[in-house]
C-alpha cells in the first residue's frame, strides 16, 4: 500500500489545526502558507475530513477549522481512511472492491489480509496527539 499525498497531508492538516487552533479556527489560507500546499488541494483534503466529522467549520471573518475531539481521541487509521479513497495492501481486499471469484481458493488471500489487519491495528494504536508529540507506542 502506497499512502498518498491526500493521506499524508489529512494527517498534516490536522496536526496543523491542533498546533494552531487551541485558541482560533485555523483558516486554510494559513495552513496553506504554513504548510506550503495549495489552498485549492487543502480544501479538497478538509472537504473529506469534515465529512468523516474530524474537523468542523466557521464562517464569517473568524472563520477556519477545529478540531471536533482532542488529539489522543484520534487515530492514523480513521484519519487516512477518511482521505484515501483505499487503504487496502492489495485491490481484492478494498472496500469497494466486487469479491475476488478467487477469494476462497487464493493461497496468498489469507496473508495479505493478515497483513492489513495487522497494519490497521498499528495505525489505530497511533493516536494525533502520538504523531505531534513523536511518539510511537505500538507493540510488536
Amino acid at each position: 500500500m502506497k499512502i498518498s499525498t491526500k493521506g499524508r497531508y489529512a494527517l498534516l492538516v490536522l496536526a496543523d489545526i491542533a498546533e494552531n487552533g487551541r485558541e482560533k479556527n485555523v483558516s486554510i489560507r494559513e495552513m496553506a502558507e504554513r504548510q506550503g500546499i495549495s489552498d485549492k488541494y487543502l480544501e479538497g483534503i478538509v472537504s473529506r475530513l469534515s465529512a468523516a466529522g474530524l474537523v468542523k467549520s466557521g464562517r464569517g471573518k473568524y472563520g477556519g477549522y477545529r478540531l471536533v475531539c482532542e488529539t489522543k481521541d484520534y487515530n492514523v487509521y480513521e484519519i487516512l481512511y477518511a482521505a484515501e479513497d483505499s487503504i487496502a495492501l492489495v485491490s481484492c481486499l478494498d472496500d469497494d472492491a466486487e469479491e475476488c471469484p478467487m477469494m476462497n481458493d487464493c493461497l496468498t488471500a489469507p496473508l495479505w489480509k493478515h497483513l492489513q489487519d495487522e497494519f490497521r491495528k498499528v495505525m489505530e494504536q497511533i493516536s494525533l496527539e502520538d504523531v505531534i508529540e513523536q511518539r510511537f507506542p505500538v507493540e510488536a
